[in-house]
């Protein structure tokens, strides 16, 4: 790599290490280390949730899936807005009654400690392995430009962004998503416009070469009860149901974004952020969608071979053939995708140990001694995750079997979020009962249908067999909670 493209790099790491560490001393509380005090401003909530939900496989990945199909993911975001909808008028009204730190407090209220506890671990195992993979994954990228070891890529990319979550907590954490977000869309709108100046004729070639090959199909409403249809990924009516229940999972139970949500300073504002980051992210599926458009047309026309592996068509352009310096800029932003991803995680991951799991067993904790330990937390998963990164190694192709995973999780989860706020029959047992059932039901079918109907099955099962089993286990144990 040129001597100019490492300077931006290290330049971008250096600067996003000071700029999060400035906001250490906002920290003066445990409110303030993992919900910022609730004083961001909504858009920079909104912000901070997109670059929470975009990881580095998004940015490269997103790219190929035009680049070999078309434009049907597109039906997976509609569902997103509607999985908006839900948590807005199902969830947040519920988070903001009192002062809530975690998602999990919620379940707590509503059933008792040990589903408190059992969705928290859930989310624990869920994101400790999900980040740990992501680590990995965008060492690998800046283990191959760099020509660095992927071991020291893991700690580098760790270590920094350790360094300042753990000064600035959750301050920090929204203010540097939003610088991270406008540095890799920035580098992706500097690579759509640099693809298209290299096609001879520009836009009007692109656009009817890529109508001729029917890259531009959005919808797909194909509707049978029949296996093919529950194997199409990216019908209308799996991305439609498929991503309201993935997006309600994601953003309304999961503590790396449920987090964001509580940081906003009143319901209105949360709302807000919420389906303000719809979006953005729209914007930002749709641009990467058009950038790999563009991919195929430049290597149609230039007589290239498609890559073997299709998620590396936008990573091997950037590299072969952006000019200097901006090659710099977007592997930094792919840098601050990854990072962004991370600092979240490791505040959620910090939050959800000490919120869930030390306060309810030693209530009477001075506040100095809370916030000490929320900061060494956040060091203790920083080291977990690093460690999860370094045997992503090993593992080939566990990546799609660790997405599976979280998929099965993600149903059980909202199933039973579901069921507290849907229902007032069903006790703790029976909650628990159902969030079992939801894991065996997905593990059954997983291999029968899509992922994205992983949710919806999970979920649904753990509301109908947790709402039923308040019918059949004793009441004295459907009331049964620790302590009582």
């Amino acid at each position: 790599m040129h001597i100019a493209d490492l300077a931006v790099i290290v330049c971008y790491l250096i600067f996003i290490t000071w700029f999060g560490a400035r906001f250490k001393d906002k920290n003066a509380s445990v409110k303030n280390y993992f919900l910022g005090g609730r004083g961001a401003p909504w858009w920079a909530i909104a912000f901070s949730i997109v670059s929470a939900e975009t990881s580095t496989l998004t940015v490269i990945g997103t790219p190929s899936i035009s680049f070999g199909g078309n434009f049907t993911f597109l039906q997976l975001i509609l569902g997103y807005l509607l999985g908006r909808i839900v948590i807005s008028l199902l969830f947040l009204p519920h988070y903001f009654r009192g002062e809530m730190y975690t998602a999990y407090e919620l379940m707590g209220r509503r059933f008792g400690p040990h589903i408190r506890k059992f969705t928290a671990g859930v989310f624990l195992l869920l994101r400790s392995l999900a980040e740990g993979v992501r680590v990995f994954a965008v060492s690998i990228v800046i283990s191959i430009v760099l020509g660095s070891n992927e071991i020291l890529s893991i700690a580098v990319i760790v270590c920094l962004t350790l360094f300042y979550t753990f000064e600035g907590g959750m301050t920090a954490v929204i203010w540097t998503d939003v610088v991270q977000m406008f540095l890799y869309v920035g580098g992706a709108l500097a690579s759509f416009f640099l693809i298209l100046q290299m096609i001879p004729g520009g836009w009007p070639h692109a656009a009817a070469m890529g109508e001729a090959a029917h890259k531009f199909q959005l919808f797909d409403f194909h509707f049978a009860f029949t296996a093919a249809f529950f194997q199409n990924k990216y019908s209308f009516w799996s991305g439609l149901l498929g991503g309201c229940f993935l997006t309600t999972a994601s953003h309304g139970t999961e503590q790396l974004l449920v987090q964001r949500l509580l940081s906003a300073r009143n319901l209105r504002e949360s709302r807000l952020a919420l389906f303000s980051s719809w979006v953005v992210v729209f914007f930002q599926f749709g641009l990467f969608l058009f950038i790999g458009v563009l991919l195929f047309v430049y290597d149609h026309d230039s007589g290239q071979a498609p890559p073997k592996i299709l998620d590396r068509a936008y990573p091997e352009f950037v590299w072969n053939h952006l000019p200097v310096g901006l090659a710099g800029l977007v592997i930094a932003a792919i840098l601050a995708a990854a990072m962004s991803n991370l600092s979240a995680a490791l505040n959620a991951l910090s939050s959800t140990t000490i919120m869930d799991f030390f306060r309810p067993i030693w209530p009477q904790t001075p506040e100095v001694r809370l916030l000490e330990l929320a900061r060494w937390s956040t060091v203790g998963w920083g080291v977990i995750l690093f460690s999860v990164g370094l045997a992503a190694r090993h593992w080939g192709s566990v990546l799609e079997t660790g997405l599976t995973i979280a998929s099965v999780l993600y149903g059980a989860l909202l199933g039973v979020f579901l069921l507290g706020v849907l229902t007032k029959r069903p006790g703790e047992w029976a909650a628990i009962a159902g969030m079992s059932a939801g894991f065996i039901a997905t593990l059954a079918l997983r291999t029968h249908v899509a992922y994205t109907w992983y949710v919806l099955i999970g979920s649904l099962t753990t509301l109908l067999v947790g709402y039923v089993a308040s019918f059949v286990l004793p009441k004295t144990l459907q009331n049964l909670k620790a302590g009582t």
